[in-house]
């Protein structure tokens, strides 16, 4: 049986059973849908943020057949972090939540314990490779590298994917975590103010936080996820007897997801914009995150990294004692909903779950008019007043557009360029770069992929200051 005809199928048994037992379900007055996000966790954007703030839900949700006569009870409920939204869940007093791989593993093991089941339904963004998860130091801090913090203190909110990288980063460097560094718990809000006051030697957070904190000029990145070579995504979570009970709801929310990633794709500048309204995370973290070449990919199909992920999620759990659930990736996934969801759309599941393209850069270089070919050397530059991000197939080309807007009384919002070794999408301001005899420029995460470059191609490694020409030119104060 194909795919297609055995979700059908699954929704005619579930209605089945449903007008079983209970006759006239058409005449019942309300069905709640309670959903739980996590609004400044901007990965989770589309999956809820979007939705609610669109109303792309009222769209999709049926109203015909079992649901013609029903009135949609719809709640929305935020979040900071995924374990208090798990407790809302298995309180049922939410249906459908986001969160990240760490904590979804949570989620499914509270459910079990309490005697019921929860299924992740389909990610909303995340990274095949780790990238979204990252540690930060303070930006006058003299650590360049994770190696640097070994018997430092380094604060991560427990039971987040965070966690999880960190505790696999520090397997990597070969450190006992009880001995070898001092792990705290503290959420995003409390690890910003420690690293501000030098409380803290480093800090482990999820998506945005540690972009937004290095965008914001107090802290410095110096460890991305995707160094642990451990993929990381958050996606969308159900109970799974909601799921059984309403699968045509289930489905009408995941194509919401989907519209809301349209419309993110097609105008990247204006939703960012208001993410940040909403949020308070600055609309240039957000583009860093949704615009083209972005560092997570918004992605509903399950990638086998993905369900790696979970797995892993799974097991770090059992090794810290933290559950004795029996649970696998495969028992908490049900792709059902989504592959329906996608049917519905006209959309090729199949065919994306194959693919790891980036949303792709299609604009031409703004000042030569080419197109831009190569990713990994791409600059984007968005100023103060222009509506949107101007594309530029080389960092020095955006340079030169920074010198003249500043000449012109133009101050840059933001400049985004690509790390030369792993594509990774960067605040230029903060990063390494190293310049050739010829003035062309590589730009890096770390100070280490830098000084490697330059000794294996020659090249002086600079900083942001010294590859723009002066002082005078700068990126926007934060």
């Amino acid at each position: 049986m194909n795919i297609s005809r055995s979700i059908h199928l699954v929704l005619a048994l579930a209605s089945a059973a449903l007008a079983g037992t209970m006759p006239g379900i058409a005449g019942a007055e309300t069905i709640r849908i309670a959903i739980g996000t996590q609004d400044t966790t901007i990965n989770c954007a589309t999956g809820g943020l979007l939705i609610r703030e669109l109303r792309l839900l009222d769209k999709y949700l049926p109203r015909t057949g079992k649901y013609k006569d029903i009135t949609y009870d719809v709640q929305w409920k935020n979040f900071t972090s995924g374990p208090p939204l798990t407790n809302e869940m298995v309180a049922d007093k939410l249906d459908i939540g986001a969160m990240a791989d760490f904590p979804g593993s949570l989620n499914a093991a509270a459910f079990q314990k309490a005697g019921k089941k929860s299924v992740f339904i389909a990610p909303l963004s995340g990274n095949a490779i780790g990238t979204g998860n990252g540690i930060v130091v303070p930006a006058d801090s003299p650590i360049q590298s994770l190696a640097e913090l070994k018997g430092k203190t380094i604060s991560v909110p427990f039971g987040s994917t965070a966690h999880g990288m960190l505790l696999r980063a520090i397997k990597r460097q070969g450190w006992d975590p009880d001995k070898d560094v001092t792990l705290v718990s503290q959420s995003p809000e409390v690890g910003g103010s420690a690293l501000q006051a030098h409380k803290v030697d480093g800090h482990a957070n999820f998506v945005p936080f540690p972009e937004l904190f290095t965008f914001r000029g107090f802290a410095r990145k110096i460890y991305d996820g995707s160094q642990a070579e451990a993929p990381t995504f958050h996606g969308a979570l159900v109970n799974a007897a909601y799921a059984q009970k309403y699968p045509e709801i289930v489905v009408a929310y995941l194509r919401a997801a989907i519209e809301a990633d349209r419309l993110m794709a097609a105008e990247p500048e204006k939703y960012s914009e208001l993410i940040a309204k909403v949020t308070g995370i600055d609309a240039e973290v957000d583009y860093l995150f949704h615009g083209p070449l972005g560092l997570q990919n918004r992605d509903y199909t399950w990638k086998p990294e993905y369900r790696q992920a979970l797995q892993t999620s799974i097991e770090t759990l059992k090794l810290l004692k933290r559950t004795d659930a029996d649970l696998n990736a495969d028992s908490v996934i049900d792709d059902r909903y989504i592959r329906e969801a996608f049917r519905l759309e006209g959309l090729d599941y199949d065919a994306r779950l194959k693919s790891y393209d980036k949303q792709p850069l299609t604009a031409k270089d703004a000042a030569a008019g080419k197109r831009i070919g190569e990713p990994k050397l791409a600059a984007q530059l968005w100023l103060q007043g222009e509506p949107k991000v101007r594309a530029y197939a080389a960092p020095e080309a955006a340079f030169v557009a920074l010198r003249q807007a500043g000449k012109d009384g133009k101050k840059a919002r933001v400049l985004y360029v690509h790390d030369r070794n792993t594509g990774l999408k960067l605040l230029a301001d903060k990063v390494w770069y190293v310049q050739d005899g010829k003035g062309r420029v590589s730009a890096f995460l770390l100070k280490d992929s830098a000084d490697s470059w330059a000794k294996s191609h020659g090249g002086n490694v600079r900083d942001f200051a010294a590859v723009t020409g002066s002082g005078a030119v700068a990126v926007a104060s934060h």
